[in-house]
């Protein structure tokens, strides 16, 4: 799959523009993701790719990437059965039946919402030019659950232990390094997993280091995100209801409006600094 991601992302920017980015968080995009975290966008370009209707026209056509689709949905299947395993222990640790979260997440359903990212981090130069990069920025997945998978060689993925409130983005913080094994899948707790959990889970707060010291990776950087997101329709409140129930597409909406209100916070705070 790897390779038909770089395929894509080779395609000149007018091709790419054919499929782009809308708020059903498909399409692609370029330059375009900040963080609250660092409040400057991301050193990359993704294709967010969905089993569902939110598809419908957004896929690349065969005219532009020959088996695009086909290749990119069989992926897609794999990822979704793996994930499904996963879920069967997640419901057996909090107590729900085997299947309650499986069906919450059908990639059969007209309202399916689990996204495949492809992405691709630019090159970042080895002479300090005076800018300050990001490939990605610290932050926590808001989704369910994060499978991620990454090429040998290609480093940049820390994850910040331990840390307890996602939302907040202080400095100081200790970060370890992610090594890249062969055949291995890095899984992320989301943050509706851990609301689904009443808090047992903690999400995982991470961040793609952009390279600046001795061993780091500078060229450029190809992974894939699989985020298990519930079907619009799911009903999400965790056995001891610590938190209000929602919809799947109200946990969504209301995610996406908390991460903007928080990059506004931030830039109005970094310019009344200058």
């Amino acid at each position: 799959m790897f390779s038909v991601s770089e395929a894509f992302f080779a395609l000149p920017d007018e091709a790419k523009a054919t499929v782009p980015w809308s708020p059903k968080n498909v399409g692609w995009e370029k330059l375009s993701q900040l963080r609250p975290s660092t409040g400057a966008a991301d050193q990359k370009e993704s294709y967010q790719l969905q089993f569902g209707e939110n598809m419908d026209g957004v896929w690349a056509s065969d005219e532009i990437l020959p088996g695009f689709k086909e290749r990119s949905l069989a992926f897609m299947h794999r990822v979704q059965a793996i994930s499904e395993r996963l879920m069967l222990c997640l419901a057996r640790g909090l107590g729900f039946q085997d299947d309650y979260f499986i069906k919450y997440h059908d990639a059969t359903h007209p309202g399916a919402q689990s996204v495949l990212r492809l992405l691709h981090y630019f090159e970042t130069p080895r002479v300090n030019d005076g800018k300050v990069y990001h490939r990605a920025g610290a932050h926590a997945d808001w989704g369910f659950l994060t499978l991620l998978f990454q090429r040998e060689g290609q480093s940049g993925l820390e994850v910040c232990p331990g840390r307890e409130a996602v939302s907040e983005h202080a400095l100081g913080d200790q970060w370890t390094k992610v090594e890249i094994k062969p055949g291995v899948i890095i899984c992320n707790i989301g943050d509706l997993l851990m609301s689904w959990s009443d808090d047992r889970f903690k999400s995982t707060y991470h961040r793609v280091k952009a390279p600046c010291e001795e061993g780091d990776y500078y060229g450029e950087r190809y992974s894939m995100a699989f985020f298990n997101q519930p079907c619009k329709e799911a009903v999400i409140q965790g056995p001891l209801k610590k938190y209000p129930m929602v919809t799947g597409e109200e946990f969504n909406r209301n995610a996406m409006n908390r991460m903007y209100a928080a990059l506004q916070a931030k830039m109005a705070r970094n310019e009344a600094k200058t």
